[in-house]
């Protein structure tokens, strides 16, 4: 991919990001250039020992100017991700917040106490959009956030997600037991698993909703709705569909790690 410089006169190649979103429960890993992103490769905790093997592969997909950049909300991960990029591609790992500013502003008291997961996602969709917009991620917490039509980060909530839910029903109480979350295809939970199922899904689901009209009372007006995590699908089955959510980006936070490195580029 190519773009013109500011001189306006020399084509120069848009750099390749190896773009890592470093979370709570795994690593996403993807190669960004422009607006293509190549598949996303997950590691989560007990195939860490992969990293610098799975680094390596993407580093010689990459051609041109690249850098490996990261978003982490986990400091064990990211040292991790940062000795097996300095053994496996002799690269330092930009991390954002840390060596790269954060991507967007934020109406918030410190900005640099807010999850930076939760930014990238919030200026990935933006910048696709140019308007206000709410973000959901169901992940390992599900984060519902809204960015105003300025493009500033306004702030949001944050709720236990769907497994960790489901973990404290069970340690919480002496007879429920542990239910993996699964979409209710029943309006009445017959049977404990399924009111549990029923609850964690559709309750993820009327919390959007709730905030979601909030978000919109505030602004005067009904923002675009993103949902992205691991969750998503399962909370917002069907986007074509769906009067709430407009669409399912698996990929969003990954999209927002290389923004933020790509708007340093033009400052």
């Amino acid at each position: 991919m190519i773009r013109a410089d500011e001189e306006g006169g020399e084509i120069a190649q848009i750099p390749s990001v190896l773009a890592a979103d470093v979370g709570n429960s795994a690593i996403h890993l993807a190669i960004i250039q422009g607006n293509d992103v190549s598949d996303v490769h997950v590691l989560r905790g007990g195939e860490l020992g992969r990293l610098g093997e799975r680094l390596a592969q993407l580093w010689q997909e990459m051609s041109g100017p690249r850098k490996v950049v990261a978003a982490s909300v986990n400091g064990g991960h990211l040292a991790a991700l940062e000795e097996a990029a300095r053994q496996a591609i002799g690269q330092d790992v930009l991390v954002i917040g840390r060596d790269l500013p954060l991507p967007i502003d934020a109406d918030v008291p410190d900005p640099s106490r807010i999850g930076v997961d939760r930014l990238c996602c919030a200026v990935a969709a933006y910048d696709r959009l140019g308007a206000a917009c709410v973000v959901a991620d169901f992940g390992t917490a599900i984060t519902i956030d809204c960015v105003s039509d300025k493009g500033v980060f306004l702030g949001g909530a944050i709720l236990p997600g769907l497994r960790m839910g489901a973990a404290a029903l069970n340690s919480n109480t002496a007879q429920l037991p542990l239910v993996e979350p699964s979409e209710p295809s029943w309006v009445f939970g017959k049977d404990t698993h399924q009111a549990i199922a029923g609850g964690l899904v559709l309750g993820a689901r009327g919390a959007l909703r709730e905030l979601v009209e909030r978000y919109a009372n505030f602004l005067n007006h009904w923002p675009t709705v993103v949902v992205t995590g691991g969750d998503a699908a399962l909370v917002c089955p069907d986007p074509q569909q769906d009067d709430l959510v407009q669409a399912v980006v698996p990929d969003l936070a990954l999209r927002g790690v290389a923004a933020a490195y790509y708007r340093t580029l033009l400052k």
